[in-house]
């Protein structure tokens, strides 16, 4: 059996000028890109997939809304050398239109019959009030603001993983 200290090094993917686009946008999931909460393949799963930018340009990806809070809630024990202060920019995908969404704006449901690519429970995400609401309906949760997510929701979600790293903090503070 793996203990806990076990760590998966997911480094970081630099920003490609080439992209023509601002270092700040959100971008595809490079196929050799791993979640540094849980070590998955992002995208295998581009469904759930989630990313963080960092001010230098340089993007983590992740492989759902949930490792995405968790990994917020402690930036440096994911990223060794990184801080949630570095951060300029947090996307999720629209669970309806597999676009990227703010993080901070998107709504989640949570309770859902909708399992993640680690076959648990998760957070989809949604762009707007009535497809999230639209989705609770049909396959049962609740709809749910970022700020709402905190670290008593992480831990119902995520009960095998280590806790004293699952704690969100909410967005970073400019």
């Amino acid at each position: 059996m793996v203990g806990d200290d076990v760590c998966v090094v997911a480094p970081t993917t630099p920003y490609d000028p080439a992209l023509g686009q601002p270092p700040q946008v959100a971008r595809e999931v490079p196929p050799e890109a791993r979640c540094p909460v849980c070590g998955m393949f992002p995208a295998r799963a581009r469904d759930w997939a989630a990313q963080v930018i960092f001010a230098d340009g340089d993007a983590q990806f992740l492989d759902s809304p949930l490792s995405l809070m968790m990994y917020l809630g402690n930036v440096g024990h994911y990223a060794r050398g990184r801080t949630a202060q570095a951060i300029v920019a947090r996307y999720v995908t629209d669970a309806d239109t597999g676009a990227w969404l703010d993080a901070r704006q998107a709504l989640y449901v949570h309770g859902s019959s909708a399992r993640g690519p680690m076959r648990a429970g998760n957070l989809p995400a949604f762009a707007d009030a009535a497809a999230a609401q639209h989705f609770a309906q049909r396959r049962g949760g609740r709809v749910l603001g970022f700020s709402a997510i905190d670290a008593a929701l992480l831990r119902s979600l995520a009960p095998g993983r280590r806790q004293d790293h699952a704690v969100h903090a909410g967005p970073p503070q400019p």
